[in-house]
This record gives structure tokens, sequence and C-alpha cells, in this order.
């Protein structure tokens, strides 16, 4: 069947009712005990973010790599699948969310999940969910492929937000030559993109990012 539309989903606040990375994260650091000491420069890291407004993948990367930094992928693969599979039993995904997810499906359109989320889970959640195609925020890691690679956690795409997303909605459309996109997110880093799609729609947005929204002439709605 040939795709009609291209359907892009946001990952946080949009198909999930919370962030998914830092539960992530806490998960693994309540396993690995070890690991808590190197998590003592975290507030320094995080307090020099809000103070220089560094980039926001910079501190994302630091988080990570102080949560996992140097563990094998074999670990990090089984807490990960750990993690999705229990998204859905903790009830994580919002479902209106899924029903217009699933509309999508049933029309044959091709199903983008775009997240600046880590590709250490959000792929396992593509998957979950049935999308054709995901595109996230990816990581290096040391060694030679294998399940004995380990984590180094600097970033080594850009950070999936913002006017980068912007940018996946581009390289999308030449993917997809002439297929009209819909596109939903739910914070103001969204908005780049949403302004770019044909469908653009700005769900579960908090006051500031409904009041740009309009602005900015995107459409409005509620996802519960």
């Amino acid at each position: 069947m040939t795709a009609r539309r291209v359907a892009l989903f946001d990952l946080d606040g949009t198909l999930t009712w919370h962030d998914t990375l830092m539960p992530y994260l806490a998960g693994y650091a309540a396993r690995h005990p070890a690991r808590w000491p190197k998590l003592l420069r975290l507030p320094a890291d995080a307090l020099g973010y809000l103070v220089s407004h560094q980039d926001r993948g910079r501190l994302k990367s630091r988080l990570i790599r102080a949560v996992m930094g140097g563990c094998g992928r074999e670990r990090i693969d089984d807490w990960s699948d750990v993690y999705v599979s229990g998204l859905h039993r903790r009830g994580a995904f919002r479902p209106a969310a899924l029903a217009v997810l699933a509309a999508h499906r049933a029309a044959g359109d091709h199903l983008v999940l775009l997240s600046a989320s880590p590709d250490l889970y959000v792929p396992r959640i593509g998957r979950l969910l049935g999308f054709d195609q995901t595109i996230c925020t990816e990581l290096r890691w040391s060694g030679p492929p294998g399940p004995a690679q380990r984590l180094d956690g600097t970033l080594v795409s850009a950070n999936r937000r913002g006017a980068e997303k912007a940018r996946c909605l581009e390289r999308l459309r030449e993917q997809f030559a002439g297929l009209p996109v819909a596109a939903y997110g739910n914070s103001d880093s969204d908005l780049p993109h949403l302004i770019r799609a044909e469908h653009g729609l700005l769900v579960n947005g908090n006051r500031r990012t409904r009041r740009a929204a309009r602005a900015a002439g995107v459409p409005i709605g509620e996802w519960t």
C-alpha cells in the first residue's frame, strides 16, 4: 500500500502522559547503587546549564553518562527491554493518542516517531507501538558492535528538539516527496516543525505554549 501521508508523533507528553527519560535513568540507577557516587556532580551540571544556557543536549549526555556511562550493552539492553515492556502496564500512553495513531495506521499513513529522547529505548517504543520509522537522539558506544560494547554516552546526532525537529521534517519531505505531513507535539520546542506541517496540531500544551501556538496559527487540541 502506498502511503497517503506522513504522520509524525512526538513522544514525551504527546503519546505519553509524562517524560520518559528521567524514569528510565532513575530505574537503572536504582538497580545499580554502585553508580550513585557518579551522580554527585549532577546538581552542579544542572545549575551550570541554567546559569549559562548551555546546549540542552550536552546536559542530557552528562546525565546519561553519569547514570550508565561505561556500562555494557547487554546490561543496558536488558534494562531497556524491562522498561519499555512495562510502559503499557503502567498506563504510560494516552488512550486518545493511541487512537489517533491507530487511525493513521488504518489509513495507510507512514508513521514516524520523532523524539529528543535517546536511542537507548525510543526505537523499542517505536516497535511496541507499530511505527514504521523512528528518529531520535543517538548516542556513541565504544568497542566493536555486540553485547560487549560499552556506552560512551556522547551525542553522535543532533539533539532532536526545536529547530532540529524541523530539519528532520524537511528530510522526511525529501524521502516522501509529494506527501503531506501531519505532525503532533506538546511543547514550545515542537512548534518549529508543527508550523511547517500541512496538518500540525499542538496537544496537551501548557498555557504559554498554547498562546504561542495561537499566535503562529497552529491548531490546539487535548488528548487524554
